[in-house]
C-alpha cells in the first residue's frame, strides 16, 4: 500500500470513531447509554440497521461468493421486505407500548422469566460467536494479505470499536454507524465504476453481462424447488423471510437500533428504508464478483488467491508439482482469453454462429481451468496439510491491493473495516445491554442504582469485546464467511422467532409451554445441521414451525384440551 492509501484508510477510521466518541461525550445515565435519547430520525435509523447487517463479511466474501457461484446469493434477501412491513405492523408498536429496553423484556410479561432468560441466553450465544466472526473476518484476509500479525489484527479492530461502544452506548453505535453507511456505500459505488472501467476496450457493461451469463454466473432466480439447495427463490422467501423475521424483529442488536427512534413512525420508515434498499445494495455488491470475474477473463487470475499460502507451499516439496500445474494454468488461461475475445466480438457483430461457437469453446476452456484449480487445491493440502482451501474471501480484497489506483486501496479497506467496526460495535452494544438489563438486573441486582448499572453496562459490553476477540484469535475458516454468519443466525434465530409468534398470536398458550417447546425445538434444529443435508435457510421456518407446533401441543398436554387463560406463571 501507498502512503496516500495508509492516509486515507488511517484518516476514515480515525474519523469515525473520534466523531462517535465526541458526539456521545455526554451520555452520563443508563437508561441514555442502552437505548439512546429517544430522539433517532428515519434516516439515522435505516442507516444503522443496514450497517449492522453490512458487516465487513459483506465486502469480503459476498464478492467472492459471486466470482464462484454467480448470483443466485441475492434470493436469500427476497423475504426481508416483506419482514420489513411485518415488523413495523406488530413487532414495534408493541415495543413502544410496553417502553422495553431489550426485545426480551416483553416475553417475561407475556409469559415468565425462565422464558425471557432462555430467549436472551439464545441470542447471547448466537450474536457473541458472530461478534467473534465479524473480527475475524477482516482480520484473518487482512493481517495475510497485508503481512500482519493475525492476533495483532483482532487486536487492534477489536479495541477501536470497544473504546468508542464503551464510551457512548448505543447513541454512539448509531452516530458512527450513519458515517460508516455513507463511506461504504461510496466505497461500493466507486468499486463498481473502477472496475467497470479496467475492463478491456470493446467490453461493455452489457457485454460483460453476456459473458457471466455463458458461464452461469447470471442465475439470480432459481425456481427449482429443493430443500437441499441453499438458495432457490422458495428458501429465500421462507426460510428467508422467517431468518429476517427474527433478526430485525427479535435480534437486540437490531431491535436496538430502532427503539431509539423519536416515534413509532420515524422506527418503521428506518426499517422500510432498509427493505427497499437492502436488496439493490446486495446485488451491487454481488455484481462487482461478477464484473471481477469477467475481469478476470482477460487478466490472469492466481491459481489460488490466498497469495501467502501459494508461496508458502512453493517452498515445499510440492513445489515443482504446483509450479507445473501452473504452466498448464498459464496455457489454460489463454485459451479461455480467446475463447471470451471471440465471444465479446461475436455479441458485438451479432453473429449467431459465432455466438454458439464461442460460448463452446469459452465453458470448455473455463472447465479446464475449474478442474486445474482443484488440482492445484489438493496439491496445497499436500503441501500445507492446515491450510483453507476455500479462498472465495481472498478473492475481491486481491483484486483491490493489485490492481486500483492508489487511494482507492486504502478507501476500500476503509470499506471493509468500517463496516466490521460497525456490526461488531451493535453486536457488542446489545450484548452489554441484554446482560444486563435481562440477567444481572433482573437474578442478581434488581435495585441497582442508576450510576451502578451504567458502569456494569460499560464492564459487560468490554467483557464481551474481549470475548469476541478471544474467539476471533482462536477461530478458523469454516467454509464462506458470509455462510458462516448466516448459518449461525439460522441454528438459533428460528427457534427465539417461534417463542415470540407464540407470544404475539397464540394468546391461549403460556410460558411452561413455550419454554419447554424451545428447548426441544432448539435441539432438533441442532441435530439436523450436523445430521442432515438440509439447506441451512430452511432451520428457521423449522425452528419457528417446531416452537409453535410444540408449545400448542405441549399446552394442551399440561392444561387438558381447550384454550387456557392468558395468566403470569
Amino acid at each position: 500500500m501507498t502512503p496516500i492509501d495508509w492516509a486515507v484508510l488511517i484518516g476514515t477510521i480515525a474519523f469515525i470513531a473520534v466523531y462517535g466518541t465526541w458526539k456521545t461525550r455526554h451520555t452520563g445515565d443508563a437508561a441514555s447509554y442502552l437505548r439512546g435519547d429517544g430522539d433517532l430520525r428515519w434516516p439515522t435509523i435505516g442507516l444503522s440497521i443496514m450497517a449492522t447487517q453490512a458487516s465487513a463479511i459483506t465486502f469480503l466474501s459476498v464478492p467472492g461468493q459471486a466470482y464462484e457461484d454467480g448470483l443466485r446469493f441475492v434470493q436469500f434477501y427476497l423475504g426481508l421486505p416483506i419482514a420489513m412491513v411485518i415488523i413495523s405492523a406488530v413487532f414495534v408498536p408493541i415495543y413502544y407500548k410496553l417502553n422495553v429496553f431489550t426485545a426480551y423484556e416483553y416475553l417475561e410479561q407475556r409469559f415468565d422469566p425462565k422464558t425471557r432468560v432462555l430467549a436472551a441466553l439464545l441470542f447471547m450465544v448466537g450474536r457473541g460467536l458472530a461478534a467473534g466472526i465479524s473480527i475475524y473476518a477482516p482480520a484473518i484476509i487482512l493481517s495475510s494479505l497485508l503481512g500482519w500479525s493475525l492476533n495483532i489484527t483482532n487486536l487492534a479492530i477489536g479495541s477501536v470499536v470497544i473504546v468508542y461502544t464503551v464510551s457512548g452506548g448505543s447513541k454512539a453505535v448509531s452516530q458512527t454507524q450513519r458515517q460508516q453507511m455513507m463511506v461504504i456505500m461510496g466505497g461500493i459505488v466507486i468499486a463498481a465504476v473502477v472496475i467497470a472501467m479496467r475492463l478491456p476496450d470493446g467490453v461493455s457493461l452489457s457485454g460483460a453481462t453476456r459473458l457471466a451469463g455463458a458461464l452461469g454466473r447470471i442465475n439470480a432466480i432459481d425456481f427449482e424447488f429443493d430443500l437441499d439447495n441453499r438458495y432457490n427463490i422458495w428458501s429465500g422467501l421462507t426460510g428467508g423471510l422467517f431468518l429476517a423475521l427474527s433478526y430485525f424483529g427479535t435480534d437486540q442488536s437490531q431491535v436496538q437500533r430502532y427503539l431509539g427512534g423519536k416515534s413509532v413512525t420515524e422506527s418503521r420508515l428506518g426499517l422500510l428504508f432498509n427493505g427497499m434498499l437492502k436488496i439493490p445494495m446486495q446485488f451491487l455488491i454481488l455484481f462487482i464478483g461478477i464484473l471481477v470475474f469477467v475481469f478476470f477473463l482477460f487478466e490472469r487470475p492466481p491459481v489460488f488467491f490466498n497469495q501467502p499460502a501459494l508461496e508458502r507451499a512453493h517452498q515445499t516439496a510440492e513445489g515443482p508439482k504446483l509450479r507445473e500445474i501452473e504452466g498448464r494454468w498459464d496455457a489454460a488461461f489463454e485459451r479461455r482469453k480467446a475463447s471470451a475475445t471471440a465471444l465479446a466480438a461475436a455479441h458485438v457483430a451479432d453473429d449467431a454462429a459465432g455466438l454458439a461457437a464461442g460460448r463452446e469453446a469459452l465453458q470448455a476452456a473455463q472447465g479446464e481451468m475449474v478442474a486445474l484449480r482443484t488440482e492445484a487445491k489438493a496439491t496445497l493440502k499436500v503441501a500445507l496439510p492446515d491450510v483453507e482451501l476455500k479462498d472465495s474471501d481472498y478473492i475481491f480484497v486481491s483484486f483491490v491491493l493489485k490492481y486500483l489506483p492508489a487511494g482507492l486501496v486504502g478507501l476500500l479497506l476503509a470499506v471493509i473495516l468500517s463496516a466490521a467496526m460497525s456490526s461488531t460495535a451493535s453486536e457488542l452494544n446489545a450484548l452489554g445491554a441484554t446482560s444486563v438489563v435481562d440477567l444481572y438486573k433482573r437474578l442478581w441486582k434488581p435495585d441497582a442504582t442508576d450510576a451502578h448499572t451504567l458502569w456494569v453496562s460499560k464492564a459487560f459490553t468490554v467483557f464481551w469485546g474481549l470475548v469476541a476477540v478471544g474467539f476471533a484469535t482462536f477461530a478458523s475458516l469454516i467454509d464462506n464467511l458470509i455462510q458462516a454468519v448466516n448459518i449461525l443466525g439460522s441454528i438459533f434465530y428460528g427457534v427465539i422467532l417461534g417463542i415470540f409468534l407464540v407470544a404475539f398470536f397464540v394468546k391461549w398458550v403460556r410460558g411452561s409451554a413455550v419454554f419447554i417447546a424451545a428447548v426441544l425445538a432448539q435441539i432438533t434444529v441442532i441435530g439436523l445441521y450436523f445430521t442432515s443435508q438440509i439447506g441451512y435457510l430452511w432451520f428457521n421456518a423449522i425452528g419457528c414451525a417446531l416452537v409453535v407446533g410444540l408449545a400448542i401441543l405441549v399446552q394442551l398436554i399440561l392444561r387438558g384440551v381447550g384454550p387456557a387463560p392468558l395468566t403470569q406463571e
